[in-house]
């Protein structure tokens, strides 16, 4: 199995990344070991990998464009395939529906979602869609001075886009259908004022849906109407120790493929926090938060089979492999460490052989 790791690479933004490093993960122990690397791009940030293991996609942070790569099963090693403008400046993620026919996209400055058409050899068209994200903005002067959308995952049946924008205090949601974008019925769910919701994680089984809020530092536990697409938000809870009295930014958000466990991380803090949810209703109960051993967590993920997490800290070009206790959910460090410049997304492919 590969690893593909996307990085911020500019002098804007302090960066020391070289581009997509590929790793070789050795499934038993939780061990990266690099193999490749597509150098010469400019921040390919995030990273989001084809079903069946043969593209990869990457948003380009500040610029305005996507790429498209075609991954070579037995190395792992990437081809570039072509590139398209996402009509916004900063794309920050991207996600691609359940047929693999289509390509969501973020635009943070412009504050709009992006579709392309994905073409048979894995290339993108031009974009058919273009939606802009509008409303109130929230009240921090610095974070909230226009719509920011971060994150525009589908519901786990693929009927749903769900965008989470950090400037205007709203978690939007939009049908998607024959690679249209459509508001809901309930086409928005308003958070806690100056909360700057994030990411978004959905429950594999419950019907449910969790947002990682970074400006306040909580997750907020919403009910989701698959039907309709309609949150319904449930409870708060904060993602910090309440010993903690620094400050810190609330990043990523994921849960576990049993629907028991959910993680969110922490920049400040430099933490995964870990919490059990509830089988029965759901709520959240705040566990521990396990340091990453390294600065600025912008992202975690576990491994395929859930053994395994792995914290990118940004700011100390680190990432480090955590066993996660089938149990209790919490983390414990393994002791494997890779170096890597300044990483902020992890994608495997599961369809290479190992």
């Amino acid at each position: 199995m590969y690893a593909y790791v996307g990085s911020r690479t500019t002098r804007e933004r302090n960066a020391r990344g070289e581009g997509i490093a590929i790793f070789k993960l050795d499934p038993s122990e939780g061990r990266l070991t690099q193999v490749g690397l597509v150098g010469d791009l400019v921040n390919p940030s995030f990273l989001a990998m084809s079903r069946d293991g043969e593209f990869l996609y990457a948003v380009h942070g500040d610029e305005t464009e996507v790429s498209a790569f075609k991954v070579d099963r037995s190395s792992g090693a990437l081809a570039f395939v072509n590139r398209q403008s996402s009509q916004g400046k900063n794309p920050v993620h991207l996600a691609l529906d359940p047929t693999g026919r289509f390509l969501v996209v973020s635009n943070h400055i412009g504050a709009s979602l992006a579709v392309l058409p994905v073409r048979e050899d894995g290339s993108l068209g031009d974009v058919v869609q273009l939606v802009t994200l509008e409303g109130p903005v929230g009240p921090h002067r610095v974070e909230q001075k226009q719509a920011k959308p971060h994150f525009n995952p589908f519901d786990p049946g693929g009927r749903f886009v769900v965008a989470p924008d950090k400037g205007l205090d709203r978690v939007f949601v939009f049908r998607f259908e024959e690679g249209r974008l459509t508001p809901a019925a309930v086409p928005f769910v308003v958070t806690r004022e100056g909360a700057g919701p994030r990411h978004i994680a959905f429950h594999p089984r419950a019907a449910r849906a969790y947002v990682i809020n970074e400006l306040d530092s909580t997750v907020t536990a919403c009910r989701f109407n698959a039907e309709t697409g309609e949150l319904q938000p449930f409870q708060i809870v904060p993602s910090l120790p309440e010993s903690f009295t620094g400050n810190s930014r609330a990043a990523e958000i994921e849960i576990d493929a049993a629907g028991r466990f959910l993680y969110a991380s922490n920049r400040g803090h430099d933490s995964i926090a870990v919490f059990r949810i509830d089988a029965a209703t759901g709520a959240l109960k705040f566990v521990n938060a396990q340091p990453t051993q390294g600065r600025t967590p912008r992202f975690m993920t576990a491994t395929p089979d859930g053994r395994f997490m792995f914290a990118l800290n940004e700011d100390s070009d680190s990432i480090v492999s955590f066993d996660i206790d089938p149990a209790a959910g919490t983390l414990a460090p393994t002791g494997a460490e890779v170096r890597s410049g300044s990483p902020v997304c992890m994608v495997f492919s599961t369809g290479v052989a190992a």
